[in-house]
């Protein structure tokens, strides 16, 4: 392309909407959770907690520990063993108290500050919060930053402690409320129920006897009792437990009960408290510090971190946000349709709905070609209702026919229509150092769900996933996780159960990062219903399988690739996961695929350490496996002391039968036989040749995680480089011809980055493409930056 035909798009005000700066693209960030907790004075860690160090970092300054108001105890590595309880004690007059950037898991037990209003305790490892069920007096508490606290924990937190009006910066008076009297008493109407229809008191009444039917009723209460979404059913057994042996204790000493009864609101037994139009409680989940991944390749680097990271991210770890305001669940968020995106970066985990164009752009001319307990039948997630097990029998359908694509003769032309910056940190125009992961069209359904968004994608960076109309540019619906850096994201259609028996698909989105959980979203209703964690480590990659929509594949940092059933939706959209099979990978897994003739009984996985086909059968008795066999490429006898070429950062299916793949430092990429290279094991034998069929050249770039992508409809594979080009592969059956000649085949087009213009800056040089999307008959191609940018680019009909 020449500089007088480029596409010149300039840059208008780009909505940045999330993410943060950091610490040079390659650079390797090694601010890791324990890092951030230590790197302010180590000595400081480990000094003693005393009197005078009490008085010392105590506000106003003063000889006497009840004359204190406020106390700064942040950064100083304590744990919950450092902290004195008689000591603390003496805090009489305590106000404000900051023990963030510890390692607390925990408050020790017996601490009371009758005058603790404010407590922060980010960014450290609590596991318990109900150690804070002594500060009865707190109004404001901050939690954000320990990782192993989810919503349940939220929850728990605002029954315990009856004052508590602000939590993690946002207003929650109202949700507590709620949580501590209507639901409260809608859970204990339903235990009430469960003794009155199966228990009475033991006769002659006695201590052991008495025992006894407590610990049966509370069982049965635990198991008969449903409320809420999945997501908090951890909560709700809690809350039963609690009020089991309430009830229990009030029917042998009513007086207590009056005493410690708590205020009844009134609310109609029917109500149906988390209808989808009703759910604005948060989830202010843990947001787990962890290294993030960097463009180089460090297999031996995250030997030692807590949580080593997947991927080659900038993000330099800042100080805990302070708020989100509104409490917004990503479990039950509801969004406000037409709301504009808020302009703090301190945002509730929800959708936005921003209709505005992010990022305006002008095509120039192209260059030329080159599950809870159901409640009846209509109450059940619709797989359930068509029997649907987790399990599956052996197929016995026929073998599925390979398709075949009409591949168009000529190539696509393809142009630069929207360059959108929409994952941006802080709704900043300056942020180009988030990098984005992921992109993948919504599967386009013969269903009411489906009206109105035909060309719609998906893509994830940094703590946000986005929804986006290819044709206007539009950013539809987004979706932030404060804390979170998301990695990978996956599409499918499940069946939703309705009044009547009848069932209707939605789309449903599934998103993972750095933190290990999976997040389920269904934006066309603005709800991110619910969330389950896959691993401790972080989450690489996700894809579900083509014949059986609820089973979702997780490939996770601790080198397991997880198959699970997400299963169907209730009308309530309550869900219920399983996990059917585990797959031990030797490394990291990058990418994932199903073939499209045997979706059900063989996964591909491209690692850091090679290539491996497993054994996904569920009718054997194993679900713990490793792999069936290795597939290794000629490329790998380059073997030399800085590379071995096993990093397989690219893979895809073309056809039935074609795969595209690529390693590291590669600098081609190869297109190879399923078919005839499963031909090639026999019997016990674990390492097989691929079968090559041709190679197609590409960059000679030594940045790795640069994912390629195919177009089976239109015979495209697609990969971008490090400087911002897109190299496409026309696979017509006359290029096929040519397979056998051993010539390496040049690229079709290379498309040029389009020159972009920012007002006052001057040219946007060409980002790093880490990973590309097609819909299925190539409309659109949507290709993601290391420089927070989603380029789109679209096919043009003569």
């Amino acid at each position: 392309m020449s500089p007088t035909s480029r596409a010149t798009l300039k840059m208008a005000e780009p909505i940045a909407l999330s993410a943060q700066s950091d610490v040079g693209v390659r650079g390797q960030a090694v601010l890791s959770r324990e890092n951030k907790s230590f790197r302010t004075s180590i000595c400081a860690a480990m000094e003693k907690i005393t009197e005078s160090l009490l008085l010392e970092r105590g506000s106003p300054k003063t000889s006497k520990l009840d004359r204190i108001r406020t106390l700064n105890l942040s950064q100083m590595g304590l744990k919950s063993q450092d902290l004195p309880v008689p000591l603390l004690s003496k805090l009489l007059g305590l106000e404000e108290l900051n023990l963030s950037g510890n390692r607390l898991q925990e408050l020790p037990k017996g601490l009371s500050l009758p005058r603790l209003k404010l407590l922060d305790c980010s960014n450290n490892d609590m596991e318990d919060v109900t150690s804070l069920e002594t500060l009865s007096s707190l109004e404001e508490l901050l939690l954000e930053d320990n990782f192993y606290l989810t919503v349940n924990d939220e929850h728990k937190v605002m029954f315990l402690l009856p004052k508590l009006r602000m939590y993690n910066g946002k207003d929650i008076s109202s949700t507590a409320n709620r949580i501590r009297y209507i639901n409260s008493e809608i859970l204990k109407r339903r235990v009430i129920g469960v003794w009155e229809k199966d228990f009475s008191l033991p006769d002659p009444l006695t201590a052991q006897s008495l025992r006894a039917v407590e610990k049966k009723f509370v069982n049965a209460a635990c198991f008969q009792v449903k409320y809420g979404p999945s997501s908090l059913s951890d909560y709700t057994k809690w809350r039963v437990e609690m009020i089991a042996k309430e009830y229990l204790k009030s029917l042998t000493d009513p007086k207590e009960e009056g005493e410690e009864g708590t205020p009844e609101t009134p609310v109609k037994d029917n109500e149906t408290v988390l209808s989808p139009s009703k759910r604005k409680h948060c989830d202010l989940g843990a947001n787990a510090e962890t290294e993030s991944p960097q463009k180089r390749r460090a297999k031996n680097d995250a030997a030692t971190t807590a949580v080593a990271s997947p991927r080659k991210s900038t993000r330099v770890q800042s100080t805990a946000q302070k708020s989100n305001p509104g409490l917004c669940s990503p479990r039950t968020t509801v969004m406000n349709v037409g709301a504009a995106p808020e302009p703090s970066p301190r945002k509730s985990n929800h959708l936005q709905n921003t209709p505005q164009k992010t990022v305006n752009t002008t095509a120039g001319p192209r260059k030329a070609p080159g599950t809870p307990a159901s409640k009846g039948a209509k109450d059940q997630p619709a797989n359930q209702q068509s029997k649907h097990t987790t399990t599956p029998k052996k197929e016995s359908r026929t073998p599925r026919k390979a398709v075949k694509y009409e591949i168009p003769r000529e190539p696509a032309s393809l142009q630069p229509l929207h360059v959108l910056q929409c994952h941006s940190k802080e709704n900043s125009p300056e942020d180009f150092s988030t990098q984005l992961w992921a992109c993948a069209f919504e599967p386009i359904q013969n269903s009411s769900d489906a009206s109105g968004w035909v060309w719609t994608v998906a893509t994830c960076g940094g703590e946000s996933v986005c929804v986006i109309d290819c044709e206007s540019g539009h950013v539809l619906k987004k979706y932030k996780v404060p804390g979170e850096e998301f990695f990978t994201l996956a599409w499918t259609t499940l069946l939703m159960s309705r009044e009547g028996g009848c069932a209707r698909s939605c789309s449903i989105l599934a998103a993972g990062g750095k933190r290990g959980m999976v997040k389920l979203i269904h934006p066309r209703v603005n709800l991110a219903y619910g969330e389950f964690r896959a691993s401790r480590r972080a989450i690489a990659v996700l894809r579900f399988s083509p014949r059986h929509p609820s089973f979702l594949f997780t490939g996770t940092y601790d080198n397991k690739i997880v198959m699970w059933d997400i299963g169907g939706l209730d009308r309530d959209y309550n869900f219920k996961t399983s996990q059917l099979l585990v797959l031990e990978t030797g490394s990291t897994p990058l990418h994932l695929c199903l073939p499209p003739s045997s979706p059900d009984t063989h996964l591909i996985s491209g690692c850091e350490d090679g290539l491996y086909s497993f054994d996904i059968q569920l009718s054997k008795n194993t679900q713990k496996r490793s792999e069936e066999m290795e597939i290794v490429f000629p490329v790998y006898k380059k073997k030399d002391k800085k590379e071995d070429y096993r990093t397989i950062d690219g893979l895809s299916f073309l056809t039935d039968d074609i795969v595209a793949s690529k390693s590291h430092m590669q600098g081609s990429i190869y297109l190879w036989s399923w078919s005839g290279t499963r031909a090639l094991q026999q019997g016990k034998k674990k390492v097989v040749s691929a079968v090559i069929l041709a190679e197609l050249q590409w960059s000679r770039t030594d940045v790795p995680y640069l994912s390629l992508n195919t177009c089976p409809g239109f015979g495209y594979v697609v990969c971008g480089d490090e400087n911002g080009k897109l190299w496409t592969y026309h696979i017509t059956d006359l290029v096929r011809s040519n397979f056998k000649s051993g010539k390496p085949i040049a690229a079709t087009e290379v498309l040029e980055w389009p020159s972009l213009v920012r007002p006052g800056v001057g040219p946007v040089e060409g980002p790093t493409i880490n990973s590309v999307a097609m819909d299925p008959k190539l409309h659109y191609l949507v290709a993601l930056s290391d420089k927070n940018m989603v380029v789109v680019w679209k096919r043009v009909t003569e």
